[in-house]
């Protein structure tokens, strides 16, 4: 069984992930990084073959990895909008929803200049609330759990991943 974290850029779900790997011993992949050292920035990708070109990448590296059990897999913010990725992830693992405010994301993601979505929009917050808006209804959708993120800790969070994963291997 996989724990398969997904939710905004700028959530917390590449830095949570490290720590429940280190709190259970899985081994951790992000989608992302794995596409990054794959094929290049994905600022670059984005910018040269288009965002079809790099969703068409992360199935890719998504059925990979839903073939392995016993991983920790931090999503892109956008990867679980097609839903051939959600079937794959589900077939092998249980998804968590990490949820923050919309103050929250802006303060974590003005300090990042290489979100591709965001890039050279010139209305950073504008731009955010807009995908909050389309994607949350979404991550609620395919999320088997929900986490809230606001005033906590990568430590706490991951705390509370990792005991939810224990309730449900109990069941």
């Amino acid at each position: 069984m996989n724990i398969v974290l997904c939710g905004m850029m700028g959530v917390g779900k590449t830095s949570v992930g490290v720590k429940i790997a280190e709190l259970t011993g899985r081994r951790w992949f992000d989608t992302d990084i794995v596409i990054t050292d794959r094929h290049g920035r994905i600022s670059d990708l984005f910018e040269y073959y288009g965002e079809a070109h790099f969703r068409a990448l992360e199935t890719e590296v998504v059925r990979e990895l839903a073939e392995q059990d016993g991983l920790v897999i931090s999503t892109g913010g956008g990867l679980v909008l097609m839903p051939e990725n959600n079937e794959l992830l589900k077939r092998n693992g249980k998804i968590v929803f990490l949820r923050a405010t919309f103050e929250s994301l802006l303060d974590r993601v003005r300090a990042d200049a290489v979100r591709p979505l965001l890039k050279n929009t010139g209305k950073t917050a504008e731009r955010l609330g807009e995908l909050l808006r389309e994607r949350t209804p979404v991550y609620e959708h395919v999320a088997d759990y929900i986490v809230d993120t606001d005033g906590k800790e990568i430590d706490q969070v991951a705390e509370e991943v990792v005991a939810l994963f224990k309730e449900f291997e109990q069941e």
